[in-house]
Parts: structure tokens; C-alpha cells; sequence
């Protein structure tokens, strides 16, 4: 898997599971996109570390799914303050630089490749 887009997204799970609002800032670009339950959208970094803060989520990685240089597919642990236990969701990463420029978040692994495929062969026709 490419490195660039490795780190990025180890460095964003750093941040958000510590619930640092400036590393969580630091970690995406301006804006990011982001897709889950509650909505989907382009968020600011201040907006984005305000969710982080507010949800109080963690992600623990468990598969990687490189989709292109800069597209990957993270299956994860999903927990909540509130939640009883983990939940299995996936994420579509894409990395702009050294920082995740969207975090598109899915119900199952299913759901995020194929997402995935859709949005690697929009941008092969630019």
C-alpha cells in the first residue's frame, strides 16, 4: 500500500481515537469530506475535530484494502461512549498530501469497496 496515503491515515486514527481537537484539525485537509449516518458533506478542520470531540468515537483498524494511490478502504471497530461494544463498519480514505481529504464512512466492508471502485473510476475519467 502506498506509504503516503498509509500514514495519513494511521496519523488521522492516532488523532481521533485520542479525541485531540488540534491533532484531529492537523490530520485532514480543508475542507474534508466526510459521509455518515448522520449526513455526508465537506467539513472544515475545526468542524471535523468538533465532531471527533462531540461523538467521542474510536476506530480500530482490523483490515486495509489499498483501492489506488490515493484511495483505501479501512475495515474498523467502531466504539461510542454510550455503546455497549464494538461495531464493524468501514471507511473509503482519500489522501490529499500527507492529510485525509475525505473519510467516508459505511455500514460493511461490502459497502465501502464497492463505494470505493465507483469513486476510483470517476477519477480516472477526469
Amino acid at each position: 500500500m502506498p506509504h503516503a496515503l498509509e500514514a495519513a491515515i494511521v496519523t488521522w486514527h492516532e488523532a481521533v481515537n485520542a479525541g485531540d481537537l488540534d491533532r484531529s484539525a492537523a490530520a485532514v485537509t480543508d475542507p474534508v469530506v466526510v459521509l455518515g449516518p448522520k449526513g455526508a458533506g465537506p467539513l472544515t478542520p475545526a468542524e471535523f475535530a468538533d465532531w471527533v470531540q462531540r461523538s467521542g468515537i474510536t476506530l480500530t483498524p482490523r483490515s486495509w484494502h489499498p483501492i489506488s494511490e490515493r484511495l483505501m478502504v479501512v475495515e474498523q471497530d467502531a466504539s461510542w461512549p454510550q455503546s455497549e461494544g464494538p461495531t464493524r463498519v468501514a471507511t473509503v480514505f482519500r489522501a490529499t498530501g500527507d492529510k485525509v481529504s475525505a473519510s467516508l464512512r459505511l455500514p460493511d466492508l461490502h459497502s465501502a469497496l464497492e463505494l470505493a471502485s465507483i469513486c476510483r473510476e470517476l477519477a480516472a475519467t477526469e
